[in-house]
C-alpha cells in the first residue's frame, strides 16, 4: 500500500517545517527535530522506499554481515556494497603508511572541488580494490573496531567473557514471549572512542503479541535522506528473519529517532523526492526453505513488484 511510505515523507515534511538549525561533526550543519517516532505496518508490505530507488541489495549484505558478527568491510566489498567505505578510507588516508594526495578533510573538498573529487575517487578506487584482493592490507585498515557485528554477536563482559545478544534473545522470544527485556544494544560508553562511527542506532527491543512479533528502534542519530530510509528496510527485514526463525508472523517495526536531521546539502534532493508520489509497497520473498539466521545469504532474501521512481544522489557527510 502506498501509505506505508507516508510516516516517512511526514518526518521531511516536519523537519523541513519546524526543524532547527544545527551544526555537526561532518561540519556540514542540519536542519532537525529530537524525538520522532514512525511505525509501519509490516503485513501491509515491505516498508522499502518507492519515491526513490533504495537497493536492497546493499541492505540485505550489510545486514547478514552484521549478523554475521563481522566488523571488517571486506566482505561488503566483496559483494559490492560500498556503505561503509569512508570510514574504513579515512584510517587509511591517516596512516603513516599512506603516501597517496592529502585526503585531509575528504568529505566536504570533493563537494567543492571537481578535480579533487576525481582524485579522491581514483584513491578510493585503489584502496577498494587492495582491500578484496590483499588480505593483510583488509585486516589492517578495514575492521571499523567495536561496531554492530560486534556488539550484536560478540559483547565483551567486564571479565574478559563474550554475549552473543542476537542468540540468546531468539531464545527468549521461543521461551518467554512475554519478557519486557527482549532487547539488543549495540551502544558500549566504553567503545565509543575507538569506533569508526559509533552506533547510530543504537538499541532495538521486539514485542509478541498475537503470534506476531514487532521491533522497535532507538536510533540516536539518524541521516533522514541517505541513512533512514536504509535503517527502515533493515529493521523491518531483521524483523521478518526473528519471526522466521521463531515461527512468528510479524507486527510493526516503530521507528524512534533521537537526533533526525536532514543535511544542508540534501534540502534540494528531499524537495524532490517530496514532489513523487508513492506507489504499492513491494512484498519481502523470503527463501521458504530457510529457516535459521546463519542459512541466510543474500540471494534467499529478495521483493516482488518493486517499482520505485529513480535514485536520487546525494553526498554523504563523513
Amino acid at each position: 500500500m502506498a501509505e506505508l511510505e507516508e510516516p516517512y515523507l511526514q518526518l521531511i515534511r516536519d523537519i523541513l517545517d519546524h526543524g532547527h538549525k544545527k551544526d555537526d561533526r561532518t561540519k556540514t550543519g542540519t536542519i532537525s527535530l529530537f524525538g520522532y517516532q514512525m511505525r509501519f505496518d509490516l503485513g501491509k508490505g515491505f516498508p522499502l522506499l518507492t519515491t526513490k530507488k533504495v537497493p536492497l541489495g546493499l541492505i540485505k549484505s550489510e545486514l547478514l554481515w552484521f549478523l554475521n558478527g563481522d566488523t571488517n568491510i571486506q566482505y561488503l566489498l566483496k559483494h559490492k556494497n560500498h556503505i561503509w567505505d569512508e570510514w574504513a578510507f579515512k584510517k587509511w588516508v591517516e596512516s603513516d603508511e599512506y603516501e597517496g594526495p592529502d585526503m585531509t578533510d575528504f568529505g566536504l573538498r570533493c563537494q567543492k572541488d571537481p578535480e579533487f573529487d576525481k582524485v579522491y575517487r581514483e584513491q578510493m578506487k585503489l584502496f577498494c580494490d587492495r582491500m578484496v584482493n590483499d588480505d593483510e592490507f583488509a585486516k589492517k585498515y578495514g575492521d571499523l573496531g567495536n561496531v554492530y557485528g560486534a556488539q550484536w554477536r560478540h559483547w565483551k563482559t567486564s571479565n574478559g567473557e563474550t554475549i552473543d545478544q542476537i542468540k540468546n534473545v531468539i531464545e527468549e522470544i521461543k521461551t518467554n514471549p512475554d519478557s519486557r527485556r527482549l532487547i539488543v544494544t549495540a551502544w558500549n560508553p566504553e567503545d565509543v572512542p575507538t569506533s569508526a562511527l559509533p552506533p547510530c542506532h543504537s538499541l532495538f527491543q521486539f514485542y509478541v503479541n498475537d503470534g506476531k512479533l514487532s521491533c522497535q528502534l532507538y536510533q540516536r542519530s539518524g541521516d533522514v535522506f541517505l541513512g533512514v530510509p536504509f535503517n527502515i528496510a533493515s529493521y523491518s527485514l531483521l524483523t521478518h528473519l526473528i519471526a522466521r526463525e521463531c515461527g512468528l508472523e510479524v507486527g510493526e517495526f516503530v521507528h524512534t529517532l533521537g537526533d533526525a536531521h536532514i543535511y544542508s546539502n540534501h534540502i534540494e534532493q528531499v524537495k524532490e523526492q517530496l514532489k513523487r508520489t508513492p506507489k504499492k509497497a513491494p512484498t519481502l520473498w523470503l527463501n521458504p526453505e530457510k529457516k535459521h539466521l546463519e542459512d541466510f545469504d543474500v540471494d534467499d532474501i529478495k521483493v516482488i513488484d518493486y517499482d520505485p521512481a529513480p535514485a536520487i544522489k546525494a553526498p554523504v557527510a563523513v
